[in-house]
């Protein structure tokens, strides 16, 4: 896909630029996130009044952190391991959540084809929109970061690990 043919895609070149290539994973993000955002009504975080949860760790997670301003490091971006192409958007003002889902196209595609559809086809094809009864996470709280004892570095003390009268971080206490 050309970047000639991203310009009537409203902020399509934004996430192409943050992610670095168009690829089908960036459409189902791209197209998810906005999906997301028009159901509840909102637009892009300014801080965390807007929460992302991602069931993947794939390409289209770049697009719904551009497009919603979900980040991890406001603490308003979640991730759950599960290898699903699903996102959940919720707003913490209206306690209001949607799950978006990818449909399965029913057919073997090429990557530019599969692009395209996800692209071009009403959203009903692509993608399952529902409302959903979530208790979002709460906003992040800064924690006091302590030494550890072993490799002298600084961990949030939230995350910390006592053995043998010393604090430890993670990565010290396996190794333990």
């Amino acid at each position: 896909m050309e970047t000639p043919e991203l310009k009537k895609y409203p902020q399509l070149e934004e996430v192409v630029a943050f992610h670095g290539h168009m690829c089908p994973g960036l459409a189902i993000g791209y197209r998810a996130a906005l999906a997301g955002l028009d159901r509840l009504a909102v637009t892009r975080a300014s801080d965390e009044e807007l929460v992302a949860i991602v069931e993947n760790d794939s390409c289209s997670v770049d697009a719904v952190q551009v497009l919603t301003g979900a980040t991890f490091g406001k603490g308003n971006l979640f991730f759950r391991d599960w290898g699903k192409q699903v996102f959940t958007f919720g707003r913490r003002d209206e306690s209001r959540a949607v799950r978006v889902a990818l449909k399965s196209p029913g057919r073997e595609m090429s990557r530019e084809e599969r692009t395209a559809f996800i692209l071009d086809a009403p959203v009903e094809e692509v993608l399952d929109i529902r409302e959903v009864d979530l208790e979002l996470p709460p906003p992040a709280v800064i924690h006091k970061s302590v030494r550890c004892d072993a490799c002298g570095e600084q961990v949030m003390e939230t995350r910390t690990i006592k053995q043998d009268r010393k604090t430890l971080c993670a990565e010290c206490a396996s190794h333990g």
